[in-house]
């Protein structure tokens, strides 16, 4: 759709005051069709007559605002009266919120000087063939509105008492319509709420909420109050080792509602930004505080749930909750690190180590689709990707493992879900950041010269470091090999000539082996195996094994091998060492978190340390899903489900259970796009029992033996002395 809208704003800036448009429209007509299609430079919200056109939050959502701003458009056929009054609310969003928080940079600060515009149009159709647009111009008005302050990282003040006094004309600027899309993200909404389960007294005196969980949105709460009465509340994620509030760790984000009661009954919460917390702080509060008059509302983007997992160990299932809170709290339009601190971005690192376990988890195709096109608007001329997307921090360098999201991420979301389309899109963009390394290398086959972050809070850094002991040289290289890999599978498929890239893939690993015959740490065993740069893959595994045994079976990895650890383990011979760091409880392991009671998964093995200290105020989020990547490994090995690249979107199985009684059962389903395809087994006392439902065909492989199926169910018992494969009972799919 082109707009023949105008771009408005204020006349005069308001600051930090949220502006409300406003148009009056008198209809003397029957309305058959009437459309409202919006977007705004920030948040908006809009009503018509007082009452909310969607239930669309944070709209129009996060893109790569320069190159692409998405548009809405609602049906408010249903809601126009005679006489209507349009209100559309403008807060800074992502679009002019100071972000990141710790960085002063010209871009931000071009950021922070962006207009407070809307664009909108109303399309009505009558009944007697007639058509009319009402469009966004000079006849518009603009106020202040009781949105004193809002912000992503500060919070929002508002004032319920607040009466508007003047209507000013609103004025009309020059802005891209060019840049316009329709939406392409699922919508953002408010998905579930979790209701407040204590009200603590802290050693501190201070008056905290508790609920349980930590969640992304924002706290709602219903006060009986006297006109001006004040309300101040303060989000964390956690309490300290005394049991006192504690949000140190949000660095300079405020995290603060501030409201001003107006007389009587009042229920409010945000409606222009978002928190992470399971914690509030009631800095002020007028009255008695009950837990029935707080609820933390849930904001996320709306994404279907495609893949469940449950076990016989309550600890895993435990951090398979806590994996998928962090999914949910951290896919708001955007896959972000976390979503408290004065941070918030979409880590380019961070979304492509967990991406499988995303798309297994949630169908997030759509969601992926959209932050990949931002992806390749926001790649720089010389192909390079930045650290995050959008590119929020564009005089940062880029970085191996962070960059090659802009390869991994499309090859995996066609993996999960078999659409060429993703790869035919994305392929220039691919194609670019592969060149990008080969045209700045400072050696041939390598990539070496770069700034990079390396293996991200590996354990195993030096003193002082965030980045791990693993050569930077050597994961760049290996993320060079590995992303040709992808783009000459992906050529392929989309019928692009790589020939080129061919001969570039087998001198990348012919040079890699040759300058790394060597591997000194966990990370650079795994990525030499899975990445299938090691000449002797079974022997590079069979040293990592042995050198996690003299770490004492404890992870040394960072963000860059922990993907990959169990996967190779398990690959190659090692799945109870494999299963042994999945249920270790002790510090470093997935349960060590679980054990100190988060709901969510952390950004460091010890966010919270032994002694019950905190790692740092400095870079310590508890909400943070990179290293729930884990996950996968369940659906893949220990469940067994996975699909060869020639049947992408599992449009053909193999299910290869591997078992292991210390978890006692275990049960996985993913909703494909194929069919539903589900793996349990089950230890009883006279073997172990598997039971295997799949819509689609499948090779049922279980100890060493291998059964072709078709759809339909399938059980199977395996006995503990003879572990022989028997069949007792199969039933058709027609049973379905």
């Amino acid at each position: 759709m082109e707009f023949v809208a105008s771009w408005i704003k204020p006349k005069l800036e308001m600051g930090d005051i949220c502006p409300i448009f406003r148009r009056q429209i008198l209809i003397d007509k029957r309305v058959t069709k009437a459309s409202l299609y919006i977007t705004a430079l920030g948040i908006y919200e809009a009503k018509l007559n007082g009452e909310r056109i969607s239930d669309y939050v944070l709209a129009p959502g996060w893109t790569e605002y320069q190159k692409r701003l998405q548009y809405q458009k609602y049906d408010i056929t249903d809601m126009v009266m005679p006489e209507n009054e349009l209100t559309i609310t403008v807060g800074k969003g992502w679009f002019r919120s100071p972000m990141p928080g710790w960085l002063e940079s010209d871009d931000k600060k071009r950021r922070q000087e962006q207009p407070a515009g809307i664009i909108a149009e109303i399309h009505l159709e009558y009944e007697d063939g007639i058509n009319e647009i009402i469009k966004t111009d000079e006849c518009w008005e603009v106020a202040a509105s009781a949105f004193q302050f809002s912000e992503i990282y500060d919070g929002e003040s508002y004032d319920a008492g607040y009466q508007i006094k003047k209507w000013n004309p609103a004025h009309c600027f020059e802005w891209s319509k060019d840049i316009l899309i329709p939406q392409e993200g699922e919508v953002i909404r408010q998905i579930g709420r979790v209701f407040a389960k204590e009200i603590l007294i802290t050693p501190a005196n201070e008056l905290v909420v508790d609920f349980g969980q930590e969640i992304t949105g924002y706290v709602e709460f219903h006060v009986d109050a006297q006109a001006g009465d004040k309300i101040v509340i303060d989000h964390g994620e956690v309490l300290d080792k005394y049991g006192n509030f504690y949000n140190a760790n949000y660095r300079s984000a405020k995290a603060r509602i501030h409201y001003i009661c107006r007389q009587g009954d009042q229920t409010w919460h945000p409606h222009h930004t978002f928190f992470g917390f399971r914690y509030i702080r009631l800095t002020e509060y007028p009255t008695e505080v009950k837990p029935e008059h707080f609820t933390a509302i849930v904001v996320c983007s709306e994404l279907k749930k495609t893949g469940t997992i449950e076990c016989g160990n309550n600890q895993i299932n435990l951090l398979i909750s806590n994996i998928d809170w962090a999914q949910k709290g951290n896919f708001l339009d955007v896959p972000t690190d976390c979503p408290q601190r004065d941070e918030r971005l979409g880590w380019t690192g961070d979304a492509q180590v967990f991406i499988k376990a995303a798309s297994y988890n949630y169908d997030v195709e759509c969601f992926f689709t959209k932050w990949l096109r931002d992806l390749a608007a926001a790649q720089r001329a010389n192909g390079a990707v930045g650290q995050v997307i959008p590119d929020y921090l564009p005089e940062e360098k880029e970085s191996a493992a962070w960059g090659d999201a802009a390869v991994i991420c499309p090859w995996q979301i066609y993996q999960t879900y078999g659409n060429k389309r993703i790869l035919e899109e994305q392929f220039p963009s691919m194609k670019k950041w592969v060149d990008f390394i080969t045209n700045t290398t400072t050696k041939d086959f390598l990539w070496i010269g770069g700034e990079h972050f390396g293996d991200w809070l590996g354990l195993d850094a030096p003193s002082g470091s965030y980045r791990g002991s693993s050569r930077e040289d050597f994961i760049a290289s290996a993320f060079y090999a590995y992303s040709t890999s992808i783009l000459i599978k992906a050529g392929k498929i989309v019928g692009e000539n790589v020939d080129g890239y061919i001969k570039l893939y087998e001198n990348i690993v012919d040079t890699f082996r040759k300058t790394f015959p060597v591997y000194h740490t966990q990370t650079e065993h795994i990525l030499a195996a899975w990445f299938g740069l090691a000449e002797d893959v079974q022997s590079t595994v069979d040293d990592l094994a042995v050198m996690i045994n003299n770490d004492g079976c404890q992870i040394k990895t960072g963000f860059v091998g922990t993907p990959y650890i169990l996967h190779v383990l398990s690959k190659y011979g090692y799945s109870r060492l494999a299963y042994t760091l999945l249920l270790r409880k002790e510090y470093p392991s997935w349960l060590y978190s679980v054990e100190k009671g988060a709901t969510t998964i952390w950004e460091h093995w010890d966010g919270i340390m032994e002694n019950g200290d905190f790692w740092s105020t400095d870079m310590n989020s508890f909400n943070h899903y990179a290293y729930g990547a884990a996950v996968d490994w369940l659906y893949e090995q220990a469940a067994g489900i996975t699909h060869d690249e020639e049947n992408p979107g599992f449009s053909r199985v193999r299910i290869e259970p591997k078992t292991d009684e210390r978890m006692g059962w275990l049960g996985v389903s993913i909703n494909t796009r194929n069919g539903i395809v589900s793996s349990k087994w089950n230890y009883l006392n006279h073997g172990i029992r598997y039971d295997i439902k799949t819509e689609v065909p499948a090779v049922i492989a279980i100890n060493n033996q291998e059964t072709e199926v078709g759809p339909g169910e399938y059980i199977f018992w395996s006995s503990k002395l003879l572990m022989k494969f028997e069949t007792l009972w199969q039933q058709k799919a027609e049973a379905f």
